[in-house]
């Protein structure tokens, strides 16, 4: 067993080669202005309902504006929108949103287009979970598009690979 005198170190290490999705959750602020993060903490909970969660760091600057929001949604990125992906990554405080193209649901929600799938949901739980909250919600729309998903690993993001199919 490898033994590093920085756990955290290590703990970052093991779940970065755990690959996962790459998700953008957005939602409204107070003033109706979109917000977003890309976000790759994210799981299905629950078929029936249907229900997903997913987790904010508590120093995000976008942080209170999801904790006070009733609804979120999770634009679950396309394979090729690596630019949208390191967009919403950025800690400056730039407008993400004016980078890409997005619309404004039924819901009252940021959808960003073009993505692999996107989830509307009802925020139903918040849960205070160390340096993070996880953040659960009941699924009240959705919609899926033609194209492969975007995987994150060892910190590079992509398609799917071919081999895999």
């Amino acid at each position: 067993m490898t033994v590093k005198s920085d756990p955290q170190q290590l703990f970052k290490e093991i779940m970065g080669s755990y690959p996962t999705g790459v998700t953008v959750l957005t939602t409204l602020d107070e003033h109706n202005k979109p917000v977003g993060l890309t976000v790759n903490s994210f799981a299905s909970v629950s078929i029936d309902p249907l229900m997903v969660l997913w987790c904010i760091d508590k120093k995000a600057g976008s942080c209170e504006v999801f904790k006070k929001a009733d609804k979120f949604s999770v634009n679950i990125l396309a394979g090729n929108q690596q630019e949208v992906c390191w967009t919403f990554a950025s800690k400056s405080e730039q407008d993400r949103f004016s980078k890409q193209p997005w619309v404004l649901s039924e819901n009252n929600l940021p959808l960003i287009k073009d993505v692999f799938a996107s989830l509307e949901c009802r925020k139903v739980q918040q849960i205070d979970a160390g340096d993070h909250y996880i953040l659960v919600g009941e699924v009240i729309d959705l919609d899926k598009n033609d194209q492969e998903p975007m995987l994150y690993f060892r910190r590079k993001v992509g398609s799917v690979p071919q081999d895999w199919e």
